[in-house]
């Protein structure tokens, strides 16, 4: 138990500021114009432009305000880049701008910077009880909650007076079974010193300290029950802590109070009566509730519960925002039902269960399905590619003849396609006595991925002697498949139809356009129609990147990858693949561990095997397999083929016999009938000036070493 004195609180003199109007030049008026106009990037681009034409603001109240706007955006690249210009027009801190950046690297997890911002304010004697506030908040925040009271024991050794800020900061690190004995010493002290009843977010932190901490619900409500004064957040903590603690009916109980005492209830507390409402599966409060919800306006903040609510209180168990029109209905229509499964099968994961529900309205006869209703269920079938469950729904479809109407017939199509079953979905298409633009467009996409583009341009004719109308879809399907067989005529032909029919806007199509310029070499034109584009997503962008790749454009494509980070456009697996396969060609080791690193770091993406391979790439044409080998030794998977087989191709470059011995061992172990092993291995050997002869019946190498004859070359 860690014990310590308290000194007696005391009121804390109030500094008078200066007027901040007077203190502030033309270049921190630009900047504060831009954040009260809730410009934050207009806000930094203004500074930067300053920092380069040597211009700099004078107030540290500039700064402030902008790390603030930061925070409040939680865009903490943008704070960092604040406290680098911060630094580099060496203006003074106050102890206002320093506790904005131990705010700003605590919400943004890194508490070493703060715990540097924190030493530094020691140093220039800049700290306060702000200060130390905000440190006890940044390790309880980030997991380090003996740090948090450690800090605070070092606050009152000083005789320091803590104030509301400092005690939610060590109660809220208190807040677990390790430390909730040094939080009932706290309480003793807020009990003692009269702050337990002076702030609300005092009280809100000692109830999360008994749940959280002892499991006790008893103790919380004690702490509730003694505070003088209660607001719609204290509230909704009871309520969610009831929740939390396996209490659903004393949580409504709580909310029924909340209202008889006045207190208007926002979509937190909804949210959890809704829980409530499901675990107790009490269905007819719980429509109440979203009546209530309809009426006050709240029904869009609190749909994720009125799901989850109506799906527990169904029979069952559907979790389906649909279900509540389901549910709420006594005599269940074919539309109702349709809905269910349609927003089962919106939801991949839920294919299943979509199918599932088709065949009970199937088996219960009591609503007969319509065409719409069996085209959400081979929709649903399509998203498990499963022909055989979805050719048992086409045969209840042609018991009931709806299997030719067209939205049926389109979906089949699609069902077979997404299958990769091409017959099928071509004996479906030739069926239809009508087929429309969705019907051609659906089979030609099919006929796109299989790479039949003779088919598909004969489809694309059709459409065109049928007056149908060509869509976006349609082109973004046909340029890619133009782009795989590399026919630039004929991507140069669909471009200027595209052009004609007013589509070289369109998002998709222009995507499109960049990937087929690319794949058949003319990466000028790719680029011309990349910065053309008004809108870009991160398929643009990765489209762009992929194609300076595989075009040896290393620079250009960093330079890509650097703009698409500050547009604020966030990369995706694919985009890492072309980054490291550029850096992989032109040798940039460096710059590759740098991007490598950031993916999980920046990005929150877990590298996969493609990324993985592209390292070894990397690694072994620079020449360094010994790394590349413990690299590969290192992943948290284990290494396919491929990645093998890359580097036994290193070794063979580089003539490095032992390393090709056990690579070529590691690609027999996965694939034993894999020649390219031997192949490579045997021209290892050959280039050292040894022949190999194997002497195995079975072709396949020792596990110990290879049995041979070795031959010196003259």
């Amino acid at each position: 138990m860690i014990s310590f004195s308290f000194p007696s609180p005391a009121k804390l003199p109030i500094k008078s500021q200066p007027s901040v109007s007077n203190r502030i030049n033309v270049a921190d008026r630009l900047i504060l114009r831009h954040l009260n106009a809730g410009d934050l990037r207009g806000a930094v681009s203004a500074l930067d432009l300053m920092a380069r034409d040597g211009i700099r603001p004078m107030d540290s109240v500039t700064f402030s305000s902008l790390l603030k706007s930061c925070i409040r955006a939680r865009d903490f690249r943008l704070g960092k880049l604040v406290h680098a210009r911060l630094i580099e027009f060496d203006i003074e801190p106050d102890s206002v701008l320093y506790n904005s950046l131990i705010s700003l690297y605590s919400k943004s997890g890194d508490s070493a910077k703060a715990e540097d911002v924190f030493e530094t304010m020691r140093r220039f004697g800049k700290r306060d009880v702000v200060s130390w506030s905000a440190m006890m908040a940044c390790y309880g925040n980030n997991g380090r909650e003996l740090d948090a009271i450690k800090v605070f024991v070092e606050f009152l050794e000083l005789g320091l007076v803590p104030n509301d800020y400092c005690y939610t900061a060590v109660i809220r690190a208190c807040s677990n079974s390790d430390f909730v004995g040094v939080g009932r010493v706290t309480l003793g002290f807020l009990m003692k010193t009269g702050h337990f009843e002076s702030d609300v977010c005092v009280g809100c932190s000692l109830i999360d300290m008994f749940v959280k901490g002892e499991n006790s619900f008893e103790n919380a409500y004690k702490v509730f029950d003694k505070m003088s004064e209660l607001n719609v957040v204290t509230w909704t903590l009871m309520i969610t802590r009831c929740m939390q603690m396996g209490f659903p009916r004393e949580a409504i109980r709580f909310f029924l109070d909340m209202v008889l005492s006045g207190f208007e209830s926002d979509k937190f507390t909804l949210s959890s009566v809704f829980s409530a409402c499901a675990e107790l599966e009490n269905l007819s409060l719980g429509k109440q509730l979203h009546s209530w919800a309809i009426r006050s306006g709240l029904v869009d903040d609190v749909e994720c519960s009125l799901v989850d609510m109506y799906a527990k209180c169904s029979a069952d168990g559907s979790v389906d925002d649909c279900r509540k029109v389901f549910d709420r209905m006594e005599d269940h229509s074919v539309m109702s039902w349709t809905a269910l499964i349609t927003g089962y099968m919106k939801n991949c994961n839920l294919a299943t269960e979509a199918i599932n529900l088709f065949s009970e309205m199937i088996t219960q006869g009591h609503v007969e399905p319509n065409h719409f209703t069996f085209s959400s269920a081979f929709k649903a079938c399509g998203n498990l590619s499963d022909p055989r469950v979805g050719k048992q729904v086409l045969g209840q479809a042609f018991k009931r003849g709806l299997a030719s109407n067209s939205s049926v017939a389109n979906s089949v199509i699609s069902m077979f396609v997404k299958s990769d079953r091409m017959e099928d979905a071509q004996r479906a298409f030739e069926s239809l006595s009508e087929k429309n633009l969705v019907s051609y467009n659906t089979f030609l996409d099919g006929t796109c991925r299989n790479l039949n583009f003779e088919q598909a341009f004969k489809l694309l004719s059709e459409i065109t002697e049928r007056e149908l109308g060509v869509s976006a879809f349609t082109f973004a399907s046909l340029l890619s498949g133009v782009a795989n067989v590399g026919s630039i005529r004929k991507g140069e032909q669909i471009h200027s139809q595209v052009v004609k029919l007013g589509l070289s806007c369109n998002q998709p199509v222009c995507n499109a356009l960049i990937s087929m310029y690319s794949k058949c070499g003319s990466i000028d034109t790719a680029s011309r129609v990349f910065n053309f584009m008004e809108n870009r997503n991160v398929i643009s962008w990765t489209s762009m990147i992929t194609g300076f790749a595989k075009h040896g454009f290393a620079i250009r494509v960093l330079e890509t990858f650097n703009q698409m980070i500050e547009e604020g456009v966030k990369p995706n697996e694919v985009t890492y693949v072309a980054i490291l396969s550029a850096c992989s060609h032109v040798g940039l080791v460096s710059e590759g561990w740098r991007h490598f690193n950031s993916m999980y770091e920046d990005h929150k993406i877990k590298p996969k095997m493609e990324h993985y391979a592209c390292m070894v790439d990397l690694l072994c044409r620079a020449g360094l397999l010994t790394d590349a080998f413990e690299f590969i030794n290192t992943m948290p998977f284990q290494a396919d083929v491929l990645v093998w087989r890359t580097f036994l191709g290193a070794c063979r470059v580089h003539s490095n016999t032992e390393l090709g011995k056990l690579a070529a061992r590691k690609i027999l172990e996965l694939d034993p009938n894999e020649p390219a092993a031997y192949i490579q291995l045997s021209n290892i050997y050959a280039c050292a000036g040894i022949y190999i002869i194997q002497t195995q019946s079975d072709k396949t190498l020792s596990s110990t070493d290879l049995p041979c004859v070795k031959v010196t070359l003259c």
